[in-house]
């Protein structure tokens, strides 16, 4: 026992929790996923100048999400076996251009290659920063996987607050000015590659080397993973419905200004920021099954009431909505690393790619049936995907060994 005690400390002051790196890949998520929310942001200008359907809006959406959900796994895969730290910052490159050639998009096709381009730009840096998230972790991988991900819904958020305020007012060409933001990013991944090729490496290794003690049998951890993927696609088709549609829902039902709809984005998707804080910290301390739990099926009663409610409550329920289901990803996230040990990059490329996908597919989907029903068919149907939560009961129960291995 004294000589376990001796041998267990100097690899905890090794490995520490890194919060300045923490700290530096989420605000680089925050200016990545702030640059990628313009896109449907400026949906109801594109819609309006080129003469869109809802189903073409969907489509470009699927542009986006389907080049991301395809190349991230294959990205986090390649990197698990041979990692490369300056794919980071070079990863910027393709968002910087996405922006730029959707500043000077006048035509469907340049706006579907600049949607593809911002895909490729997110394909990067999401599994190979959800990576460096696990690395500074110090055995506290909630926490740091929240971290990590509240600078992506951050970003989300002042996508279409910068959306209001600036495209709505200086048009489609102010995109270019966002575009610039790729370079700040760049600058700071380029100092977060230098610390995962000198120090990263050799944490994520003794991570891995520590919870290999409890890896189950493949068959338990297939199980939990196609668990998983089943609650991302329930959250991430219904938050699809209200990052694509919302405005267009809130002008068509209510009667609402382009920027007044902004603002009701803007607030809930503050409110999924504000929700991504706590998953992953809960998830530490109570098990992450149980955040998982009320995360999906604890949306259920507000998604319900959503679509037979006026403007007074909508905003309310959105947010409460925000809350409750963006504390599931850092724990799905988390819980699935943990089910398959060694294979972060992978397995991070896998559910941010499979949510992203979601995500498109969803929007386009969606979109078909608003073009042949209407937009408040949309969120009538949508209201019951929470319920898919239940399948949580099925998950693995790994929780307890979770807890006491990072205690």
């Amino acid at each position: 026992m004294n000589e376990m005690r001796a041998v267990a400390k100097p690899r905890v002051a090794a490995t520490g929790t890194a919060f300045g790196v923490i700290v530096a890949i989420s605000f680089c998520h925050m200016l990545n996923d702030m640059m990628q929310s313009l896109l449907p942001a400026i949906y109801p200008g594109l819609k309006t100048d080129l003469g869109l359907s809802f189903g073409q809006i969907g489509l470009v959406t699927l542009a986006y999400q389907i080049t991301a959900s395809i190349l991230q796994p294959l990205i986090g895969l390649y990197a698990d076996k041979r990692p490369s730290p300056f794919a980071l910052p070079g990863g910027t490159l393709f968002s910087l251009a996405g922006l730029t050639v959707l500043s000077i998009a006048h035509s469907y096709g340049l706006v579907l290659l600049g949607a593809a381009l911002l895909g490729v730009g997110s394909s990067v840096f999401h599994p190979e920063s959800s990576r460096v998230a696990r690395m500074a972790a110090g055995g506290r991988h909630g926490l740091a996987q929240s971290l990590f991900q509240v600078g992506g819904n951050a970003g989300q958020a002042l996508g279409p607050l910068a959306a209001a305020l600036v495209v709505v007012r200086w048009g489609q060409s102010s995109l270019a000015f966002f575009a610039l933001m790729a370079l700040l990013s760049g600058a700071v991944l380029w100092n977060v590659a230098a610390w995962y090729r000198h120090h990263g490496l050799v944490r994520l290794k003794a991570g891995d080397g520590a919870s290999a003690v409890y890896e189950l049998p493949k068959g338990h951890a297939v199980r939990g993973i196609a668990i998983l993927l089943a609650l991302i696609f329930s959250k991430y088709v219904y938050l699809a419905s209200l990052t694509s549609y919302f405005t267009f829902y809130l002008i068509h039902r209510f009667g609402v200004s382009v920027q007044d709809a902004q603002f009701h984005l803007f607030a809930f998707l503050a409110a999924v920021a504000v929700g991504t804080v706590a998953g992953g910290p809960l998830g530490d301390r109570f098990g992450r099954k149980y955040v998982i739990w009320f995360s999906i099926l604890g949306a259920l009663p507000f998604t319900v009431l959503l679509p037979h409610v006026g403007l007074f409550w909508t905003a309310p329920l959105t947010i409460a909505i925000g809350l409750i289901l963006a504390s599931a990803f850092p724990a799905i996230v988390v819980f699935a690393q943990e089910l398959v040990p060694g294979k972060v990059g992978m397995i991070s490329g896998l559910f941010f790619g499979f949510s992203f996908g979601m995500g498109g597919l969803g929007a386009a989907a969606l979109g078909w049936i608003a073009d042949r029903t209407s937009i408040e068919t949309v969120y009538q149907l949508c209201a019951f995907l929470p319920a898919i939560g239940l399948l949580t009961a099925f998950l693995p129960d790994v929780g307890r060994k979770q807890s006491s291995s990072e205690a």
